[in-house]
């Protein structure tokens, strides 16, 4: 078999094998779960070993054939009840699982391995992240391509119907493009939330603690990407839920609970967003001890005046931590920064509602997509800028509204409600004299909504997001650029760290 050839069997086994080997996680969990030998559930384990038993002797993987083969010959002495199905069996076995995982990346090729008489006929084709990466940037820089041509023709389609309906069909030919290779992108959440069901049991083994997973909303599909980037995020999150949420089954049967914590993680689309949230039954976060750790290490000066949203975002700080004493589990203030770093790195927000005694919700809201977004072009002096489309709701003329306010901010009177608006010429340093009428952009994030005075309005636009130089992450209020039709660069609006700038809210 030539290098080529075994190189790509190899790819398709290991990707097998990862299916396979998350199948016999998913089964021992709900093994454990019901607390007796499942048939059904044993047949499934065991298939799925003898598989990547006879695929691995196919590559040349002796080491993880024999460890799927050790596997076997643990399965069947539970099927056979010699062994119980207890707690300590079902450790031993997923811990044999992550060897095999180990296992299958260590590419070893043994020397005469015979091709197979035939391959598996798929009605799937895999394909690496990696070249969809590259299709979809390809596919952006055609659709600043096609903006630009659409700007030097400028009148002439107007006057030239064939040459109207060529850029007609060209763009129609481009949107279905644009919309397959998004299309192909997207993956269901589902594999990413069941894989905290092996988090949770294992924290909580080492915690002694009682603890389910509810997983929601499985089928919820977002960008390859953004699915893979959240991974240790959710792994942080549901560890810290077990650990500071959670408690132990004595404290919760005295405080009249189960003595069972739940944990539920539910996915849903709410607009254009993605939203994931995390709550659990446990104690709560605890408002005066986390002040006060704050204040101790002069994050904040003084708790009293700050909401207990406010309060609890100081979790969130890098090295924060309220934990007594070091574990395995917790006490190093590594965690939920990097949390919060990888949501507002994916363009998403994060947010803490929280009750004493009650638990604890954590809510994700991510954007579909982190490549291509549909945009409404705004003027200020003499720059442009991108607001995400599905942020907008509606259009002002700010000199016909009733305000009142400072310079950089104020409120409007929308239709009898209070409307807190932000004059983006002074928020974002330009300014200058503002030109004799300007407009008003409400937006919304989440259940709050606020009004971007702007110069001018430019209208909808497809922009390809482009990562931000060094000197410009750190402006406020910007989470990314875009090539205009016309070649002039234009900065991406943080919807959601504008409406935070503000001193007041609408609903």
């Amino acid at each position: 078999m030539v290098d080529a050839e075994l190189d790509r069997l190899i790819e398709v086994f290991r990707a097998e094998t990862a299916e396979n080997l998350t199948t016999m996680e998913q089964s021992l969990l709900a093994l454990e779960a019901n607390g007796r030998p499942d048939t059904e559930r044993l047949q499934a384990l065991l298939r799925a070993a003898h598989t990547v038993k006879g695929n691995s002797a196919i590559v040349g993987y002796d080491d993880l054939m024999a460890a799927a083969h050790a596997f076997e010959d643990q399965l069947e002495l539970l099927r056979d009840g010699v062994v119980p199905c207890t707690e300590a069996l079902v450790t031993e076995l997923l811990d044999a699982v992550d060897t095999m995982r180990d296992l299958s990346c260590v590419v070893r090729r043994a020397s005469g391995s015979e091709q197979p008489t035939h391959d598996n006929k798929r009605t799937t084709l895999r394909v690496d992240t990696g070249r969809l990466d590259t299709l979809l940037d390809l596919t952006g820089e055609i659709t600043i391509a096609r903006g630009r041509i659409s700007q030097l023709l400028g009148s002439a389609v107007l006057t030239d119907a064939t040459l109207g309906s060529t850029l007609w069909q060209l763009e129609q030919l481009h949107a279905a493009l644009q919309s397959e290779v998004m299309e192909l992108r997207m993956v269901p959440l589902g594999p990413v939330l069941d894989a905290q069901h092996r988090t949770v049991r294992d924290v909580a083994v080492k915690l002694e603690k009682e603890v389910r997973v509810i997983v929601e909303g499985r089928d919820v599909e977002v960008d390859t990407s953004i699915a893979e980037q959240m991974r240790d995020p959710l792994i942080h999150m549901v560890r810290n839920a077990v650990d500071h949420g959670i408690e132990t089954p004595a404290d919760r049967v005295a405080s009249g609970k189960p003595s069972t914590g739940t944990i539920t993680l539910r996915a849903s689309h709410q607009g254009g967003s993605v939203v994931i949230e995390l709550f659990d039954d446990g104690r709560g976060l605890d408002r005066a001890r986390i002040a006060a750790k704050a204040e101790a290490q002069g994050l904040i000066s003084d708790a009293a005046s700050l909401s207990d949203e406010q309060v609890f975002a100081q979790i969130f700080q890098p090295g924060f931590s309220t934990a007594s004493e070091l574990t395995a589990v917790s006490g190093r203030g590594v965690g939920m920064d990097v949390v919060q770093r990888h949501v507002h790195g994916l363009r998403g927000t994060i947010e803490i509602a929280s009750q004493a005694g009650q638990g604890t919700r954590f809510t994700i809201r991510l954007p579909l997509t982190v490549a291509i977004i549909a945009g409404f072009t705004v003027g200020v002096a003499d720059e442009r800028y991108v607001l995400p489309l599905e942020s907008v709701e509606e259009v002002l003329d700010f000199e016909t509204a009733h305000s009142q306010g400072a310079a950089a901010e104020g409120i409007l009177d929308l239709r009898g409600s209070a409307l807190p608006y932000l004059r983006l010429r002074e928020v974002l340093g330009h300014g200058g004299t503002p030109p004799a009428r300007s407009s008003v952009v409400v937006v919304r994030h989440a259940d709050r909504r606020i009004g971007l005075v702007v110069d001018y309005l430019e209208g909808d636009c497809q922009a390809v997001i482009k990562p931000l130089s060094a000197g410009l992450r750190r402006l406020p209020g910007i989470s990314g650029s875009t090539i205009l039709g016309n070649g002039r660069v234009a900065l991406i609006l943080n919807i959601s760290q504008l409406v935070g700038r503000t001193t007041c809210s609408a609903q």
